[in-house]
């Protein structure tokens, strides 16, 4: 049985938030909804014709311009990060996140109300594993243009350090840590978002940040306030009067902590990273973070983690007993030795099959093939995955002993090393598309010492036998 903390989760029911979004000042409802294991996190546009979807993936980001910003065939979703951030902080894996507009409510800034919501709608522990990247190397990313980098290095949990130096005398030099996710809520989730005088006013005059006032952003006052300045704040926020505080922070707002704008820089690494689409087991160090150098790192770990996961063997435990041994393969497959390639089932379910061959000298085939230097040949690999996956093609009818399995079409065949006497093949395949009309189509490979041997994308068709 899986730990439940090593098992997906998604949360229990259906919760939703009303606010205006910072940079259009449109009114928006975000809705979090359950979603199936394997789902990840996903935006749909409700306001829109069709609900389109779109993943929350590193490659869907457009613009960093004072957010993450996704577009997919045209559709947008704008400051992704701070929703994104409260559900990798709640250790969530699935969910779907519903918004009729372009951008989340910008709430008070930070995450707080998010979690708070998907806390108020309930954890569920979902049947599947977990997939976590675990870092071995030290990866980074430099932005040699503004110098800001971001690293991951290994570590025993997903941790977070962020420095940051903007060089004024109203911020100064901050860090902030996160020692451990579980510790987001407590530690990371109330730090709001923030901007400099100098930016706000350009911001003013390019009319963005309609929906902003000055309960949802800390400003930092870095210049001196005119009384232009004042007028124009007067009415942007609708206040009679405008005034600086001692700390240097514009109007009344009270920092949460002293190093805050550290922590949503946090914050918002932790929301960026979340593009990436797996779970990361290691320690985060950004220097100097911001949304490009965020995302440009994200899309860099995703390409790293798929073509891991691509070369990745399955795990399996030889000591357990198998799914299928010879004579159960035998009772569904018409083949007989010689030419039976399969000799264990290890794993079988609806979508995926795991099958074992051990090669001996004693194959026919190493009679006549390279007898000097004995090397099985690819296209009997080929059929070995083949007969691995007639198996799971006809686990799927209840009487498999009258159907039969013809391959149709192989595609994307690839041989990257010989297989010789004395290893061990494990075939991995997975169905592509749910089967239809008795058409399967598969991706396999086959693995000897979690290294791919050979690859290749099946099509293959069910059929009935007559019965005489």
């Amino acid at each position: 049985m899986i730990d439940c903390n090593l098992r997906q989760r998604t949360i229990e029911k259906e919760v939703s938030l009303t606010g205006v979004g910072l940079h259009t000042g449109q009114e928006v409802t975000l809705t979090f909804k359950p979603a199936p294991e394997n789902y990840g996190y996903k935006f749909i546009r409700v306001d829109l014709e069709g609900k389109p979807v779109i993943e929350a993936d590193a490659n869907y980001v457009v613009n960093t311009q004072r957010g993450t910003n996704l577009e997919k065939r045209g559709v947008v979703i704008n400051t992704s990060e701070h929703v994104l951030a409260a559900l990798v902080g709640l250790e969530i894996d699935n969910c779907i996140i519903e918004l009729n507009a372009s951008e989340p409510p910008i709430m008070d800034g930070s995450s707080k109300y998010f979690l708070e919501a998907l806390e108020n709608a309930g954890i569920k522990v979902q049947k599947e594993p977990r997939e976590e990247f675990v870092v071995t190397d030290v990866i980074s990313y430099k932005d040699e243009e503004t110098g800001s980098e971001i690293m991951v290095v290994p570590a025993d949990n997903y941790q977070l350090t962020v420095m940051v130096d903007f060089g004024d005398n109203v911020i100064g030099t901050q860090n902030a840590t996160l020692k451990d996710i579980s510790d987001f809520k407590e530690e990371i989730s109330c730090a709001r978002t923030f901007s400099f005088l100098h930016e706000l006013e350009m911001l003013l005059d390019h009319g963005l940040i309609k929906g902003g006032d000055l309960n949802n952003a800390i400003v930092y006052v870095d210049k001196e306030l005119s009384e232009e300045t004042m007028q124009k704040l007067r009415k942007a926020f609708n206040k009679q009067a405008i005034s600086v505080k001692p700390n240097g922070i514009l109007d009344n707002l009270t920092l949460h902590h002293p190093n805050e704008a550290a922590r949503h820089k946090l914050l918002d690494v932790i929301g960026d990273l979340a593009l990436v689409g797996t779970r990361i087991r290691g320690k985060v160090i950004a220097n100097k973070p911001g949304h490009t150098v965020n995302t440009q790192f994200a899309k860099k770990l995703s390409k790293i983690i798929k073509l891991e996961k691509r070369n990745k063997a399955p795990k399996i435990d030889l000591t357990k007993t198998p799914a299928k041994d010879v004579n159960q393969i035998m009772e569904m497959l018409p083949h007989r030795p010689p030419f039976l390639l399969v000799d264990k089932i290890l794993e079988l379910t609806d979508t995926k099959v795991i099958g074992l061959k051990n090669v001996t000298m004693n194959e026919p085939f190493f009679v006549g093939h390279f007898p000097g230097a004995p090397v099985m040949p690819g296209v009997l690999i080929i059929e070995a995955i083949a007969q691995t996956g007639g198996i799971l093609a006809l686990s799927t009818v209840p009487d498999p002993e009258n159907y039969l399995t013809y391959l149709l079409k192989m595609d994307n065949i690839r041989f990257k090393k010989q297989v010789n006497p004395g290893d061990t093949l494990i075939f991995d395949l997975t169905l592509d598309e749910p089967i239809r009309r008795g058409i399967v189509k598969m991706s396999g490979k086959a693995y000897v010492n979690n290294v791919v041997v050979t690859e290749a994308e099946l099509m293959a068709q069910i059929v009935k036998t007559k019965n005489l």
